[in-house]
C-alpha cells in the first residue's frame, strides 16, 4: 500500500529535535534562566523533554524542544490551557508554563530569539511570552519550560490497583470539566491521535507488517465507519486533553495522579474520545474479563463526576478499539519512515493489538454491555426460540408462585419513553397499561433528579435531610385539614401495612375491611385483604368482605353489603380497626363510584369504631384528573391516606399521610423507622414527579384525555355486541367484554383475545375484573388526546377478530 505523506500531519513527518544533556542544560540556561547540574531525557514520540535538576538532584523545570515542524500557536495553547484549567479547578495540580528572557538576554553565540519577560509561572496576556526560538545548526526549535512537579510516570497501567484506577476515571473528569469552557481556533486540528480522525490511519495500514494485526486494525476501521461516523455528530464535543496517559502525568507510590505535565495532545473532539485515550492505556496486559473490569472502574470513577451520556457509553468500545488501533498504526509507520526507533515506536503494539483482539471477538453488543452501554445495546433482539428459552430460565429461577407474563406470545423490552415501550425487536408500543410510571416512561426530569442525587448522597432518615420534610410538607399541603403527618416507606404494600398496624394499635380492634375482589398488597397483613391473589384461599378470620357497586349491572349500589360486612365481624367478636378503599376499584373492574355511597361507608366505619384507609395507589397522584387523590372526590376525610407505586415513576417509594393523634398513642408504645423509607433518592424522585404533575398541568390533560378517550371508544363500539360498557374517570378506564349485551355476561375469553389482538396492533393494556373480563385501560399520565386515534384503530381491529362478531 502506498502511503500519502501529504495527508499525514507534518509533525509526524519531521524528525524529532536530538539535542544532548548538556544542550538541554545550555537552552534551559540561556533562555529561561534556569542553571541546572543536569539534564535527564524524559523520551519522547515527536519533540524532546527533559527533566532539569539542581546541585542536590532536586528536580527544578521541564524543558521541552519542540518539533521543528510544529506550529507555535500551538505551543501558546497548550500555555493558555494549563493555566485555563487550573483556575477553573485549582484542586488540579498541572505543570504550568515558565516565562522565557527577553530576546537577546542569554549567553553569546547561539541562543534565544524569544519574546516576552522573564519570570516565574503565572498568568500573562501574551502567552508568547513562554516560548523562545532557540536556534542551533540552521534550525530553529521552539522551546519551553514547565514547573517540575513530584511523581514517578511512564510506568504501566497494568500496575495500578482498584483505588487508582478510579481515581484516574475523576480526574480525567475533572480535566476535561475544568477545560469545557476553552476553545482556541488551533484547536480545530487534524491529529491522527483524535479517534475522530480513524481514517486517517488507513494510509498508513500498508506499514503493520503482521496480516493479522493489518486484519485487525482493519476490523476496528471498519466498525468505525459503521458505528461511529455516522453517530459522531450526536456525540458531546469540547476540547480534551487527549492523552492523559502514564507518559503524560505523574503520579504516587499508588498510582494516584500528583501532576498533570503535557497537553500536547489536546484537540477539539468528542467528550468520550479522553476516555478512549485511558482505557487504552489501562487495559494495556490485562486479559479477557480483566480488561473489562478495569475499564468499568475506570468509567465509574469518570463518572463520579461527569455522567456519560448513553450514547457514549454504547460507543465507547469501538472508540477505545479506535485508540488502540491509531497507537499501533502509528508507531509502525514512523518507524517505517525512519523518523523514530523501531522499538520505541511500536513498545505498545502488542498490548495494543491484545486489547483490540478482546474486543473484536467479544462483540460489539456484548461490548457495550460490559462497558455500561444503553439497554438498547445490553439486550440483543430474541429470536421466538431465544425467547422461549429466556421464558423457561424466568419460570426456572422464579419458580411458580411468580405471576404469569402477560400475553400469549410475551414480550422482551429494551426501552421505554414517555407512553411508547420498544421491545429487542425494535417494534414500539402504546403502553396503555403501566400506571407506575405516572408521568411517563423515562421523564427526563424524574430521571435527572434521581442519577443526581445518586452521586451525592442517599442515606435514612437517622440524618437530617431537607428533602424528605419538604416532602411531606407538599403532600400535606394536597390533603384536607387534619392529615398533616407523613411517614415514609417503600411501596404501597408497606404503607398499607404501616396503617394498618397504626389502626389495630389505636383503636384497639382487630377487624379489618375490603371490597371482595381487592388488592393492597403483598405483605401479610396486607395480602389477607387482597382476595384478588387469594383466589383458592378463604379471607382470614379478622377479615370481611363487601361487594362494591357494579355500576353496568346496577348491582350493590347501596350499602347492604357494607353492613352484612360488619354484622359478619361482629359474629366473630371482632370490631374493626380499619375499612381499606381502592377509590377507582381497578381490581374490581374500574367503577366510578358515588360520592354519597363512600361517605356512608365512612361514617358506618366509624360508628363501629374503626378507621377509614383510603388507597391511592392505583387512584392518586391525578389518575381520576378531578382531583389529586380519588378520595377527594367524594368529600370525605380519611383517616389514612396511603402511596405508592406512582408517587416515584417506577423509584420504589411509598407513604403513609395521616393525623397527628394516631401516631402520638402509636409513639407512646413503639417508634417507627424505615431503614430506606425517605431516602434522598426516591425523595428526588418523588419531588420531580410532583414537580412534573404542576409544571406540564396533568390533572386538566388526564381529565381531557379520558373524556375523549372514552367518547372515541364508544362511538368505536357502539355496534359491537360483545362491548357491554366503556366506563372510567380520568385515565383510570374500563371495557368490559361479554358474550352479549342483552345477558350481560362476563366474556374473559374474548377480552383474553382482544387483549392480545392489541398486543398484535402494538398496543397494551391489561384485564381486570373477578370474572377476567374488562380491559384495564389505564396508561401512564404522559397520555394525550391526539393518541386516542392509534388506541381506538387498533381496538376495533382487534374486536373485529373475535369470532361472532357484529359490527
Amino acid at each position: 500500500m502506498t502511503t500519502h505523506r501529504a495527508s499525514i500531519d507534518a509533525v509526524l513527518q519531521a524528525r524529532p529535535p536530538s539535542f544532548t544533556a548538556d544542550g538541554a542544560r545550555e537552552i534551559a540556561r540561556g533562555a529561561f534562566g534556569i542553571e541546572a547540574a543536569d539534564a535527564k531525557s524524559l523520551g519522547s514520540e515527536r519533540d524532546q523533554a527533559f527533566l532539569l535538576t539542581g546541585q542536590d538532584g532536586a528536580a527544578v523545570a521541564v524543558l521541552k524542544v519542540s518539533n521543528p515542524a510544529e506550529d507555535p500557536d500551538m505551543l501558546d495553547m497548550e500555555a493558555q490551557v494549563a493555566l485555563h484549567a487550573m483556575r477553573c479547578d485549582p484542586g488540579l495540580t498541572i505543570a504550568l508554563p515558565r516565562r522565557a528572557l527577553p530576546a537577546g538576554t542569554g549567553p553569546a553565540g547561539t541562543g534565544p530569539a524569544g519574546t516576552g519577560p522573564a519570570g516565574t509561572s503565572g498568568l500573562s496576556g501574551d502567552v508568547s511570552a513562554y516560548r523562545a526560538r532557540w536556534d542551533s545548526g540552521g534550525t530553529g526549535y521552539w522551546v519551553r519550560a514547565y514547573d517540575a512537579l513530584s511523581g514517578r510516570t511512564r510506568f504501566s497501567g497494568a500496575s495500578l490497583a482498584d483505588p487508582a484506577l478510579i481515581a484516574w476515571g475523576e480526574t480525567t473528569a475533572r480535566l476535561g470539566r475544568a477545560m469545557r469552557g476553552f476553545i482556541h481556533p488551533k484547536a480545530i486540528r487534524r491529529l491522527p491521535w483524535d479517534v475522530q480522525h480513524a481514517a486517517s490511519l488507513r494510509p498508513m495500514l500498508g506499514s503493520l507488517r503482521d496480516p493479522a494485526a493489518r486484519r485487525s486494525v482493519t476490523a476496528v476501521l471498519d466498525r468505525y465507519d459503521e458505528a461511529v461516523a455516522p453517530r459522531w455528530n450526536l456525540l458531546r464535543a469540547q476540547v480534551i486533553h487527549g492523552d492523559l496517559t502514564p507518559d503524560n502525568v505523574l503520579a504516587d507510590d499508588d498510582g494516584l495522579i500528583t501532576g498533570i505535565v503535557d497537553f500536547g495532545d489536546m484537540t477539539h473532539t468528542a467528550l468520550a474520545a479522553d476516555m478512549s485515550s485511558v482505557l487504552d492505556a489501562m487495559g494495556c496486559d490485562r486479559d479477557g474479563a480483566e480488561m473489562f473490569r478495569v475499564a468499568r472502574l475506570v468509567i465509574d470513577g469518570y463518572q463520579r463526576i461527569v455522567p456519560f451520556e448513553p450514547l457514549e457509553l454504547e460507543l465507547m468500545g469501538e472508540l477505545w478499539a479506535a485508540r488502540s488501533a491509531a497507537a499501533v498504526t502509528i508507531g509502525a509507520w514512523r518507524a517505517d519512515q525512519g523518523l523514530e526507533d523501531r522499538e520505541f515506536a511500536e513498545r505498545f503494539a502488542e498490548p495494543a493489538l491484545a486489547m483490540i483482539d478482546n474486543l473484536l471477538t467479544t462483540g460489539w453488543a456484548e461490548v457495550a454491555r460490559l462497558l455500561g452501554g444503553s439497554a438498547a445495546a445490553r439486550i440483543p433482539a430474541s429470536v421466538p426460540a431465544a425467547q422461549a428459552a429466556l421464558a423457561a430460565r424466568r419460570d426456572a429461577a422464579f419458580g411458580p408462585a411468580m405471576e404469569p407474563l402477560s400475553y400469549s406470545e410475551p414480550i422482551e423490552m429494551a426501552s421505554a419513553s414517555g407512553v411508547w415501550m420498544t421491545d429487542t425487536a425494535g417494534r414500539r408500543y402504546l403502553d396503555m397499561y403501566n400506571n407506575v410510571v405516572c408521568v411517563g416512561h423515562a421523564h427526563p426530569r424524574v430521571t435527572a433528579a434521581v442519577a443526581s442525587q445518586w452521586r451525592v448522597l442517599n442515606t435514612n432518615l437517622r440524618y437530617l435531610h431537607p428533602s424528605a420534610i419538604e416532602l411531606a410538607e407538599r403532600l400535606i399541603a394536597t390533603c384536607p385539614p387534619g392529615l398533616d403527618t407523613v411517614l415514609f416507606v417503600n411501596s404501597g404494600s408497606e404503607a398499607n401495612d404501616v396503617a394498618w398496624r397504626i389502626a389495630r394499635h389505636y383503636t384497639g380492634n382487630a377487624g379489618f375491611l375490603c371490597t371482595e375482589y381487592a388488592y393492597h398488597g403483598i405483605t401479610d397483613a396486607i395480602a389477607a385483604v387482597s382476595p384478588e391473589v387469594l383466589p383458592g384461599a378463604r379471607t382470614p378470620e379478622h377479615v370481611a368482605t363487601w361487594a362494591p357497586p357494579d355500576t353496568y349491572r346496577g348491582l350493590n349500589l347501596g350499602a347492604d353489603g357494607f353492613a352484612a360486612a360488619l354484622a359478619a365481624l361482629a359474629g366473630r367478636g371482632l370490631a374493626p380497626a380499619a375499612a381499606i378503599l381502592d377509590g377507582v376499584l381497578q381490581s374490581e373492574g374500574v367503577h366510578d363510584l358515588d360520592a354519597g355511597y363512600v361517605a356512608g361507608l365512612v361514617e358506618m366505619t366509624r360508628a363501629a369504631g374503626g378507621l377509614w384507609i383510603a388507597d391511592e395507589v392505583q387512584g392518586g397522584h391525578g389518575r381520576t384528573g378531578a382531583a389529586m387523590w380519588s378520595f377527594q372526590r367524594f368529600g370525605i376525610v380519611p383517616d389514612f391516606v396511603t402511596l405508592g407505586k406512582p408517587m416515584g415513576n417506577g423509584q420504589p417509594v411509598g407513604a403513609v399521610i395521616t393525623r397527628r393523634d394516631l401516631l402520638e398513642r402509636f409513639a407512646a408504645d413503639t417508634v417507627f423507622f424505615s431503614t430506606f423509607g425517605g431516602n434522598q433518592v426516591s425523595m428526588a424522585a418523588s419531588h420531580a414527579v410532583l414537580d412534573v404533575l404542576a409544571d406540564e398541568r396533568v390533572l386538566p390533560r388526564v381529565t381531557e384525555a379520558g373524556e375523549a378517550l372514552r367518547a372515541a371508544v364508544r362511538a368505536a363500539t357502539a355496534g359491537h355486541d360483545r362491548v357491554g360498557d366503556v366506563r372510567g374517570v380520568g385515565l383510570a378506564n374500563a371495557i368490559e367484554l361479554v358474550t352479549d349485551r342483552a345477558s350481560r355476561r362476563p366474556d374473559p375469553a374474548a377480552a383474553a383475545a382482544v387483549k392480545d389482538g392489541l398486543r398484535r396492533r402494538g398496543v397494551l393494556v391489561g384485564s381486570t375484573s373477578r370474572a377476567g373480563n374488562v380491559l384495564k385501560v389505564r396508561p401512564p399520565l404522559a397520555f394525550t388526546a391526539d393518541l386516542v386515534p392509534v388506541f381506538v384503530r387498533a381496538l376495533t381491529e382487534a374486536l373485529a377478530d373475535l369470532p361472532g362478531t357484529a359490527a
